[in-house]
């Protein structure tokens, strides 16, 4: 089997050295292992263009039209039975660069619920449809690294990595005041399990694999990350989205969870499929839309009225 760690640091320093640290004990499960930085690759941004999408609703492959590194990537990805992210937190949260490869790689071009529906549409037209390997079912840990006690928004940011593609999470890591980590004999060993720990799963299945970081407080995906809106029954989970009620339970937090709301959640096909009908029916309004002279004449109206600086 093989393990990969991607670090999203800088050269040699805590990321790299944890996503190491984490390889070795992988190794010494008997893995093959390969550690890729991030910041050694061309990366760039989504554009929003929705191309890969609009070439999958017409049953071709979906590929992405820009061309760097991120292709590359995705082959090491598909290559590897469990891949380990190590992160560095900014702002509490992902970096950058994390957030390119989740928008290009964990976007909807690789969602199993948006896969399923082009390969049904493939069928359809004779297409080639979506690469089969985008339905395999893949591991996933994650370590993030923080400087301070800033570090509340990063769990959610790894895990809708997860979330996309369905994956199923081992372990998940979040290590405050960790500008020292190395230096932690504790901490590096901690590393060095979460390694060993997803040779294990791999060993298992994904399908059977058990998570085995913080128990979190949602009930579907261990998130500790909510969106509370003024009706306390309709609290909805950040990562998962499925909609709850936040509750004290011996002196805990407790996130209630009605039992038809599992049908619901993001990272589940029967929710993923749920979802590709909203976006149909949202796109459905919006191409009848731009079929109409107001429409054009709303878009002529902000195009006309400034145009973009630039250097």
């Amino acid at each position: 089997m093989k393990i990969l760690a991607i670090s999203g640091g800088n050269k040699n320093g805590n990321n790299d050295a944890m996503a190491r640290e984490a390889l070795m004990g992988a190794k010494e499960k008997g893995a093959e292992i390969e550690f890729i930085r991030l910041l050694d690759l061309n990366i760039k941004p989504c554009t929003g263009c929705v191309a890969c999408v609009n070439g999958m609703m017409q049953g071709k492959t979906g590929e992405c039209i820009i061309k760097d590194d991120l292709q590359w990537l995705d082959e090491k990805i598909f290559s590897a039975d469990g891949i380990i992210f190590v992160m560095p937190v900014f702002e509490k949260g992902s970096p950058g660069v994390m957030r390119m490869v989740q928008d290009r790689l964990f976007g909807p071009a690789n969602d199993p619920g948006c896969c399923t529906v082009a390969d049904m549409i493939a069928k359809k037209t004779g297409g080639p449809g979506p690469d089969p390997r985008k339905f395999d079912k893949k591991l996933m840990s994650f370590i993030s690294i923080g400087g301070s006690q800033w570090t509340t928004r990063i769990s959610a940011d790894m895990n809708m990595l997860a979330m996309s593609r369905s994956w199923t999470v081992v372990d998940d890591e979040v290590f405050s005041w960790g500008k020292s980590i190395v230096m932690d004999d504790a901490r590096v060993a901690k590393c060095r399990s979460i390694g060993e720990n997803i040779v294990d799963a791999a060993i298992a299945g994904a399908e059977n694999a058990e998570f085995l970081g913080d128990p979190g407080v949602c009930p579907v995906c261990h998130s500790r990350n909510f969106h509370v809106t003024d009706d306390p029954k309709e609290t909805i989970c950040v990562v998962c989205g499925v909609t709850g009620e936040l509750t004290i339970k011996d002196g805990k937090m407790a996130f209630d969870v009605p039992g038809d709301q599992y049908e619901h959640a993001h990272n589940s096909m029967p929710g993923k499929m749920k979802h590709m009908d909203d976006m149909y029916r949202i796109e459905t309004e919006l191409n009848n839309h731009k079929a109409t002279p107001e429409y054009k004449a709303r878009m002529d109206k902000y195009r006309e009225f400034i145009q973009a600086t630039k250097p």
